[in-house]
This record gives structure tokens, sequence and C-alpha cells, in this order.
């Protein structure tokens, strides 16, 4: 008949202890075990609250270390023996048919997880490595008589897993190390000597539920010889329903196992059913649920709960960050009690950078962007930061303005200052692609920086914590890479650097015992809380769904009871349920929104809490909303004080240009920021010719081919020598203005070729006038003007000031031009009302002729009819476009001269312009684009 030990609401460790009290006098000579090493911490801690007096410990120990023991091997780390099975691999592969170690890399870890669950359940190898070459042959069968080559080479493959197990097997056992499921496979062979080793020593089995074949032949041989006990943590309600999988592995225990045929199955409780208040909470978004563990913790603060039975258990361990920045300020005591991975810590950034850096390499030089991160890197900032200046920032300074997209090696060095020069050596010299140099410059590098920050050491005792661990991952690399040559070059390095740092961990270190708890799931096994706040709890996370990462396909698992998603799927099922059972207080969170393929859709363990609701269980539901403060769009306003009314005052002393009062026009606002307080655009490197680029190209170009004849007359020679110097003077124009930048390729060729089009366009037009007989006089090119505009509400004086592109004289019109690079059509340079000039951009561009016109009548009054307009180089069908005023919208009447009459209308449209820039009483304020 079985025995049921039941229990109250106390912690099951603390009812384990009372046990193992009331049947051990001395307990010195015991030996608890328990899944996980965090477990048995919280057990001791229990021991010494309830042992009367002075007495030895018992063992404590993991699963895994027991195992250890017993098999008298060492488990090899994932990155190690990966290099182990590429030496088997290289060993047994002919040299023409070897992959790279990057790539060998991809498949050899699922192999290696195939191989491990293969002997962690003790699989017969033979037999399943001869069952998966058959499938493979099934499965590729052909109507040839003879496979293909990429057929046998595929079979091949499959026909040597077997082999490739063997080799790696004996090769790691010889050095006493052995991967886990290995360590499990030898501690069943070598079980019996160390039951008789030990035979005075009895175990505890503690808080287990899903075990592999190795484990479970090793504890029931235990059992079968007296020399242990076996205690589970199950409840009535799960363990007497046989559809409900929070006990599947229990049951098969309780009824498979001969030892429980006549012993008790200890324990089985009635927690579960016991009162509970459960409140689901679907949450938006993955760091609404971090925010809102922070509300809750707040909160219970607030009702005086304390937080020493407080668990926060976070179902996707991404959160963690998250969730610590979450936390309320209030609490002083905290316990991390999982790993922060590496990749996720902003060194890695770091190191990544550099490999990236080095690996976009070309011709002693290095791309720019990649070169910019290294320089803004904020963990480098120390070693480049010096007293009075930013040297990095002074390097991406000169890059962007000399717009050079590889940037070489001396020119980067010689910027650095002499004692800080090594660094830059270093970081920004060729390491030949040799991973060696690669690793050493790394922790070359390290030791740098921790010579910088150990100066200021109680500012920056994470960042030291970050340094150490991440030398410890360039040692192993080091290591490796002596020991086998396999690494070949920075990428394979790179692609090695990432698995490791996926992998390993930054461990916390706080005290277990003490303040709040925040664990991952696994943490959370044998351990009870009075509250609990789980997040994340969806399909796809809890539990994690179906998810094969193996060669063994799904039936050849069932044929050889390997664990499938359904067993996993149950491990999930009991960790959940497991840690409901004495927890009075629950919190469970789910992201109500489709982040990725997770997310959205709550988890069947919440389904499953509302239909087998219990009587004594308040379940409650919620959405939780966002405190999203209400952000009323205002258009921003910015009041003309006395400083900025004396920077117009200068503004307007030097000469309001045409294109500064167009941007007031467009938006007072860009004026302000632009002319007031001075704030230029950001200067980017241009990969590709800006289309601005390409309109100072083509203007310097026409300045230059024609600024010789002002005051002559250009005749069609003229203009056919011209053509002869385009080439050259687009080329020049372009380094000057593209700096360092590529114009021979890509895109920028393309661009190049456009800019030559134009001018020699422009030049076949101006000698297609010529040859109609007309006569072309040039007066002046890129003239510089400045005209006083007189403003007696004023008490300062104004001018205005420019430059305008070209002003000729044809057939006796003298004519004011303005190039375009962009499309400008005729109805750009027309107006019907003179009010919208200064209020609509429409009209910028008739603005600034009518600017130009101005400037060039108040130096001498026009002498003939004159005209103004636009020359447009995406438009050049159109020809001159020239301004024009008409009487009403449609109207084919215009006057397209600019008469005297015509600038009075302009003045009193610019004066009005300017005393609404210079009035005090209007703010610049933003307009609607």
């Amino acid at each position: 008949m079985a025995f049921f030990y039941f229990y109250n609401m106390k912690s099951f460790l603390s009812h384990v202890v009372r046990y193992i009290l009331e049947n051990n006098t001395d307990i010195s000579n015991l030996t608890l075990v328990l899944p996980s090493k965090r477990a048995g911490v919280f057990l001791k801690h229990e021991l010494s609250q309830q042992i009367k007096k002075t007495s030895f410990a018992p063992t404590i120990l993991s699963i895994e270390e027991l195992v250890e023991q017993i098999s008298g091997y060492t488990s090899v780390s994932n990155t190690e023996l990966l290099f182990e099975f590429y030496t088997v691999y290289k060993t047994l592969t002919p040299k023409e048919s070897q992959e790279p170690f990057d790539s060998f890399s991809k498949w050899a870890q699922i192999l290696l997880q195939d191989f491990n669950e293969i002997d962690r359940y003790l699989i017969p190898q033979k037999e399943i490595f001869n069952y998966l070459g058959a499938i493979q042959e099934i499965n590729h069968w052909s109507m040839e008589k003879e496979p293909t080559a990429l057929v046998k080479n595929y079979l091949t493959f499959w026909n040597k897993l077997e082999e490739y197990y063997t080799a790696l097997t004996e090769k790691i056992t010889q050095k006493g190390i052995a991967y886990q499921g290995l360590v499990y496979r030898e501690a069943v062979d070598s079980l019996e000597f160390y039951l008789q080793k030990n035979e005075n020593n009895k175990h505890y089995f503690i808080g287990f539920n899903a075990l592999n074949t190795a484990e479970e032949k090793i504890i029931q041989e235990f059992l079968e010889v007296g020399l242990a006990e076996i205690l589970w943590d199950t409840d009535h309600v799960f363990f007497d329903d046989p559809e409900h999988d929070a006990s599947l592995f229990l049951r098969r225990h309780r009824y498979d196992w001969n030892y429980f045929k006549k012993n008790a199955f200890s324990w089985i409780a009635d927690n579960f059913s016991s009162k509970k208040n459960i409140e689901i909470i679907g949450v938006p978004k993955n760091v609404t649920q971090a925010k809102h563990i922070g509300e809750i913790l707040q909160e219970l603060q607030q009702n005086n709960e304390t937080l020493q039975d407080v668990a926060v258990v976070l179902g996707d361990e991404q959160l963690l960050i998250p969730c610590l920045n979450s936390l309320p300020a209030e609490i002083e005591k905290l316990n991390i009690t999982m790993g922060f991975p590496l990749k996720d810590i902003p060194l890695a950034t770091t190191f990544n950078n550099l490999y990236l850096l080095q690996e976009h390499h070309r011709n002693d030089a290095f791309y720019y962007k990649n070169i910019i991160n290294v320089l803004s890197d904020t963990n480098l900032r120390p070693l480049f930061q010096q007293e009075d200046t930013n040297v990095a920032a002074d390097i991406i300074q000169y890059i962007q303005a000399n717009n050079i997209i590889y940037v070489p090696t001396e020119l980067i060095v010689e910027r650095f200052p002499e004692d800080i020069r090594d660094i830059a050596e270093m970081l920004f010299t060729y390491w030949t692609d040799n991973p060696k140099v690669a690793i050493q410059n790394c922790i070359t590098l390290i030791r740098r920086l921790k010579t910088r920050l150990i100066e200021d050491r109680e500012q920056h005792l994470l960042a030291l914590e970050y340094l150490y661990r991440f030398n410890e991952v360039f040692n192993q690399l080091q290591h490796l890479t002596k020991q086998h040559n396999y690494i070949a070059d920075i990428k394979s390095l790179l692609a090695l650097y990432k698995e490791i740092i996926s992998t390993e961990t930054l461990d916390f270190k706080g005290e277990p015992l003490q303040g709040l708890q925040l664990m991952g799931m696994l943490e959370t096994r044998v351990l009870d809380f009075k509250t609990v706040i789980l997040s994340s709890v969806n399909e796809g996370i809890l539990p994690s769904g179906k998810s094969n990462n193996s060669f063994i396909p799904f039936d050849l698992k069932k044929q050889f009871n390997l664990p499938t998603y359904k067993e996993k799927d149950a491990i999930y099922t009991y960790h959940f349920y497991r840690l409901l059972h004495r927890a009075e207080n629950i919190y469970l969170l789910y992201n109500t929104e489709a982040d990725g393929l997770n997310g959205g859709e709550k988890s069947r363990f919440l389904m499953q809490l509302e239909t087998y609701k219990m009587p004594n269980h308040t379940v409650s539901q919620n959405v939780v909303i966002p405190k999203v403060p209400k952000i009323e769009s205002r258009l921003q306003e910015v009041q003309k004080e006395a400083t900025i009314l004396e920077r117009i005052k200068d503004i307007a002393n030097k000469g309001f240009s045409p294109s500064a009062l167009t941007s007031y026009i467009r938006n007072p606002i860009d004026f302000y920021y632009q002319k007031i307080l001075g704030i230029r655009e950001y200067e980017a490197v241009e990969e590709t010719v800006a289309a601005n680029t390409l309109g100072t190209v083509v203007h310097d170009t026409l300045e230059l081919l024609y600024k010789p004849f002002e005051g002559k007359i250009v005749v069609t020679d003229d203009i056919k020598a011209m053509f002869q110097k385009v080439e050259q003077l687009v080329t020049d124009n372009f380094k000057k203005a593209y700096g360092e930048g590529n114009i021979h390729r890509g895109k920028n060729l393309i661009i190049f070729n456009v800019a030559k089009r134009y001018v020699t366009n422009f030049l076949n037009q101006e000698l297609q006038t010529l040859k109609t007989g007309k006569t072309l006089r040039i007066l002046q090119i890129e003239q510089t003007l400045r005209a006083k505009v007189e403003i007696p509400e004023l008490d300062f004086p104004v001018y205005i000031g420019g430059k305008a592109d070209r002003v000729d004289e044809l057939d006796g019109v003298m004519r004011i031009i303005d190039y375009k690079t962009g499309k400008v059509s005729q109805g750009d340079v027309e107006i019907v009302d003179w009010d919208l000039l200064t209020q609509d951009f429409k009209f910028s561009k008739s603005f600034q002729v009518l600017a130009y016109a101005y400037m060039i009548y108040q130096k001498q009054p026009f002498q003939q009819d004159t005209e103004g307009g636009i020359i447009s180089f995406k438009n050049l069908q159109s020809g001159f476009l020239k301004f024009g005023t008409k009487d009403k919208p449609g109207s084919r009447t215009k006057n397209q001269l600019v008469t005297s009459e015509t600038l009075d209308d302009f003045l009193v449209e610019l004066k009005k312009l300017i005393l609404e820039i210079c009035n005090q009483a209007i703010p610049f304020t933003e307009k609607e684009v």
C-alpha cells in the first residue's frame, strides 16, 4: 500500500528537512541530491533553521555533480567539444571533401546534441545509426540505376555517423573528459563500483520530475539496494488526473518502477486546491510586461508585504534588463538567479565591431562606417578621450568633411596623440586576417581598458566585471586556436566568437536567501514562494512548442523512446503548476501583441486554469493598457527675446539672402534654427552623390566655363571650345564637392555622367540659340550682389545680398538667370496675387529671381528691357522660364518684363516680410507641412 505524506502549506524543502531529521540521527553521512545547484543553497539554509544542535552538514549535490562522481569523467564545454569533433572529422574525411570549420560547426552542433540525447537515454548506438542511414536511403531513392554524386555524398554522411560517434567518444574519454550524455552512460556502467564504495552512505533524491533513462537506471539501482529514498513533489489534482501532463512523468515512475510495487510513493499533497488568488493579466508588448511587474511590486510594498516570499519568474529571460530597469527604487535587496547572456552585454558589440572592421578591409583601408562604429563605441571612449579634446570625434568629423569612403590606416593613426598612438595602430592596422593576432589584440585591448577604468574603480565596477568575463572568453579562444589550428580567418573567428557569447553568461552574485528573487523558470525547481509573478505566459514560450533541432526524425524518436515536443511540453507543464502549488497570490502576465513569431496567443496553461478552476481559487482576468500621456500636437513657437532681435539685426546688417528669406516663407522655425541659432545640417559621408552635391558641381562647372567671357560676346566657336573642357571641369568639381568619394563606379558613375549631360545639353542649347543669329553677351557670372532696403519703421539698416548665377544680354534684352538642377515648370515662375509671394513657398522661385533683379536695379537702374527667370536642367527643352505676372488665374496675358513698377510691387512684399521677421510681437511659429 502506498504511503502518502501529507503536509500543510509550508515549503517543500521545509518538509524534506523535517522528514530527513526525523528519520536520521546522524545526517553527516547523508548525500542529498537535487535537480540544480541553486536548490542546494536553499536546502542548506532550511537545514540550518531546523537543526537544533551543532552537526556536520550532509553532502549536497546536483544530479549532474553526482553523475560526474560516479562516472569519473569531467564534463567538457560545448566549444571545446566542437574542436575535438572537428579533429575527428578531419581524420575520417578525405581532404578534398573536408569543410572549413565555420561551415562544419553549423551542422556539427546539431549532431552533438543528438549524440548527447542518444547517450542520456542509453540508446544502442549501432541500431539507431543504422536506422537513420536506412531512412535516408529510402527517402532518396532514384529511378537511376546509379545514384548521382550528390546523393552518394549525402548518404555517405549518414552512414558515417556511427563512425563519427565512436571515434569522438574514444578520443575524449582517453583525455578523461566527456560531454553530458556520455558522462551519464559511463555513470551507468560504473554504478556498481560506486555503490560498493558508498554502501554506508544513504542518498536522498529530492524534487525530481522528468528523468532520462540513465537517471532512471541510476536512481532505481540506488533504491533497489536500499541506499536511497526518493521524495517527489506533486499534487492529487494532477497526479489523479490521467490526462494532465503536470504529472505525466511521475505517474510513469509510480507505475513502471518495480520499487514502488512494494514501497510508498512519497509525496502526493493537497496544496494546489487550497485558497489562491490568481490574476491573469494581458499586457501589450514585452517591455510593458516589465513595467507592469514593477507596478505590482510597488503595490505589494505599499501593502507592507515582505518581498522575502516574492518571486519574479521570467518565462522569457530576455526580459531581464527591462525588468531590472522597472523595479521600484525602494527595493534594497535583490537576488538574480539567472545568468545575463554575454551577447546582450554592450562590450560584445565592441568586439563584434572590431571584427567587422577587419573583415571589410580593402588595400590598407577600412570602410568608413566600421571606422565610425569603433571610434564612437562608448566602451572604447576612455582610451580615445584626452583632457581637452575628443580624438575620435575629430577623426569622424574629418572623414565626413572629406567624404572618405575607405579610410587609410595612416590617416587615422597620425591623428592620434603620441601617448595613445599604439592603441590606434593596434585597432586600425590590418590584422592580416590572422585569428591569433585578432585574439591577442582583443586581450591587449581588455588590459588597456582595465588599466584606465581601475583608476576610478568604484565608478566602473560593472564595466570591470564585463572586462573580466570577456577576458575569460578570449583566453578560451586563444587556448583553443593554439591547441587546434582550425580557425583560418577572421570570418571564422567571428562565427565562433558569436557562438561562445550566445551560450555563455555573466552570473550575478548576491545573497540568495534575502530579498526579492528574480529567476528563470528552471531555477524555480523545488522552491516555493507565497507570491509568484510570472511573465510571458504565451504559447511558444510556456510551453515552448514544437521545435525539432535534430537530425533524428519524430517517428524514430518515438521508436527509441527519445523525448519529443510532447515530453518537453510536459516538463514545462510540471514546472508551471508546481510553482503554483503553495503560492497564495499569483500574477500571470502574457503578451497580447504578436511580436514576431511569438506572442499574442495566451498559453494553454492559462486556459486550463480558467477551465479547471478549483472552488477555492479566485481567478480574475484583465488587460492592462499602458498609461500613455496625451500629447497634444502643438506647433512649435519661439518668442523673439532681446538676444534673438540682436541676432536679426546682425543678419539684416550683413544682408538677408534670398534663400534665407524663402526658408522663412517655407517654415519660420527652419529660419530660426538655421539663421538665428546657426544649426547646420548633419554632415554625413555621401556614399552616393546627393542632389545638392550634383547641383553644386553643375553650378561650379558653368561658372568656370563662362567666367572668362564676362563683358564679352560669346560666339559659336567659344561654345564649341567649352565642350572640350567639360569632362575635366566636372571631374575637378566633383573632387572638390565630393571629397574622396568614388565617382568611377555604381550609382556615382551614373550621377557623374548625368552632371556632364546637364552641362553639355545646356551648351548645345546655347549653341543652337547662337546659330539662329542671336547675339549673346555675358554681363555677370556668380556676381556678389548687395542692396539696402529702406524701411523707415525700423531703426537699423537692412540689406539683402546674394549671388546671381548669371546675368546676360540676348539680342538687347537683359536676362537675370538662376540655375536649378531640379525640375521647374513655367507655372512655378508666374504670379497673379502679389500678396502670395511671401506667404506661399510655391512662389519661392519667383521671389529669388525678383530679389536678384532688385539688387541689380539698385546698383544700376535698367537701361533696357529686362527679364528674370530660371533655367531648369531637368526641363531644358522649355528653355529660359521667364518670370511673369498675370491679371487672373488661367489668363494667357502675361507681363514677362521686369520693370521698375514690378520691383516696386516686389519691394512692398519684401518690406512686409522683413518687418514680420523683425517684429518682436510675432514669434517664429512652425508651419504645418
